[in-house]
């Protein structure tokens, strides 16, 4: 077994009393639209532009986006496979990440995305950085959505590939963040992993 950062980042955010942000909605938001809009993935300019142009509000599932709200939207085949790509390109980065600092203005918040401790709240009180591996995060893909194993487990692989290796934002631990593996672990068990870590800070 392994659990998901957004699994995770729900359950305590909720056992804190904080707000929840997970701003990967954000981009798989965009990406739907641009699908949507026929726009090319690689087209880095013309999605800057939309971007700029998308107005996005975080809800407790999804997100809210120009007043439609999209949940089931963001899991679709198509954003799985385009949304590396969308957040690979830097003007769309830094639009979004302008976005994020702006949501989590305020403090008593629990974001979670791929570039949290590194570049949006590098001065957050507490980083942890959840890890299993593809073919365990495949799995739970697989029991959770019904989705083709073999084909998430390549899909896992070619995404961490892209974001590891992007110019804008690449997809590492912060310095200071706690690394915690999730594998083996239920969400309740990694949320109180993350309850100790805050009782030493």
């Amino acid at each position: 077994m392994a659990v998901g950062k957004s699994t995770v980042g729900r359950l305590l955010a909720q056992r804190l009393g904080f707000r929840f942000f997970d701003t990967g909605a954000m981009y798989r938001a965009l990406t739907w639209k641009a699908l949507k809009l026929v726009i090319p993935l690689d087209d880095e300019e013309r999605l800057s532009q939309l971007a700029r142009e998308t107005r996005m509000s975080l809800i407790p599932q999804g997100i809210r986006m120009d007043g439609v709200e999209l949940t089931v939207e963001l899991r679709s085949p198509a954003v799985e496979e385009g949304v590396s790509q969308v957040s690979s390109h830097p003007g769309v980065r830094q639009i979004l990440v302008a976005e994020q600092h702006r949501l989590a203005g305020g403090g008593g918040v629990v974001m979670v995305g791929r570039d949290i401790g590194t570049v949006v709240l590098p001065q957050a009180e507490i980083k942890v950085f959840l890890t299993a591996s593809a073919e365990e995060r495949a799995q739970r893909r697989f029991r959770e959505l019904g989705v083709n194993y073999q084909a998430k487990f390549e899909d896992l692989k070619r995404r961490d590939s892209i974001d590891s290796q992007r110019q804008a934002s690449p997809l590492r631990p912060a310095a200071d963040a706690h690394i915690i593996n999730t594998e083996g672990l239920t969400p309740e068990m990694v949320v109180e992993k993350v309850m100790a870590l805050r009782g030493r800070e």
